[in-house]
């Protein structure tokens, strides 16, 4: 990621000097929700929320993974689960900026030499070159690209949920979205201790990110229509539902869009 530094001005004061990924946690800090508690119909149960404590966190939801060109459409797989999953998250964070909930992006994507993948020995690595990581391919928009790299198109977030400003981006280079990256930092600065999580792949990246959260003491609910993943959806069990099962019974909630919609527009009035 590129680390230029700035100086930002937030609620006139000067935050400092500031590299990106710190200037929206910032902003987040300083300007936090005026808190809802919303009531959402959960498995195993209701679980209520303040939504000044919760940020909504889209892992994924790139290029690499959902759109035609990407890594998972070049390798054959079925991508229509994710595709399924991108306007009901659309819907989801139009819902949460209407109330000024938190936004967090997650992007799985390496350094362009491949350093952060792990030693050529690695199984993080030797899975992700099954894939093809690090190759040179040409981008639908004309342009050269590599698979899986950082700041390319292949790793840009999916036209459809593109983040706004006031959004926070991390990179992650590992499956959970907290192995070494600030994730957990900026979310406890932002007293955050609810995460509503969409994205994909559900048992993969998803449930990495949630079952680290819950070890560290965070309520996660899973919008089970706002994640998917190609990894057994031609069975009549997949593993999108076998995550389900295991997210609901051990690691936190499963809802969906329309129940998180109803909750937050049914406070909100």
């Amino acid at each position: 990621m590129d680390r230029r530094s700035f100086v930002q001005t937030v609620s006139g004061g000067i935050i400092g000097t500031l590299a990106p990924v710190e200037r929206a946690a910032a902003a987040m800090q300083q300007n936090p929700a005026v808190g809802l508690l919303v009531t959402i119909d959960a498995k195993p149960a209701p679980l209520t929320i303040d939504t000044a404590k919760t940020a909504v966190i889209v892992v994924d939801m790139q290029n690499d993974f959902g759109a035609e060109g990407g890594m998972f459409h070049r390798a054959g797989l079925d991508t229509s689960m994710i595709r399924a999953a991108v306007e009901p998250t659309a819907r989801v964070l139009r819902a949460t900026r209407d109330i000024g909930m938190k936004v967090v992006y997650l992007k799985m994507a390496f350094r362009a030499d491949l350093s952060d993948a792990g030693p050529r020995d690695a199984p993080n690595l030797a899975r992700h070159l099954l894939l093809g990581v690090g190759q040179t391919v040409r981008a639908p928009n004309g342009k050269d690209s590599r698979v899986l790299i950082r700041d390319t198109w292949n790793t840009d977030i999916l036209p459809e949920l593109v983040p706004s400003s006031d959004d926070v981006v991390l990179y992650k280079h590992r499956f959970s979205g907290f192995y070494q990256t600030e994730l957990d930092a900026i979310l406890k600065r932002s007293g955050v201790k609810y995460l509503i999580v969409t994205g994909c792949t559900t048992s993969i990246c998803v449930e990495s990110t949630i079952r680290d959260a819950m070890f560290r003491d965070y309520s996660c609910v899973l919008l089970a229509d706002c994640a998917g993943e190609p990894i057994g959806n031609d069975l009549p069990r997949s593993n999108h539902d076998a995550s389900l099962l295991a997210i609901q019974v051990s690691f936190g909630w499963v809802s969906g869009s329309r129940e998180f919609i109803s909750a937050t527009k049914r406070q909100s009035l």
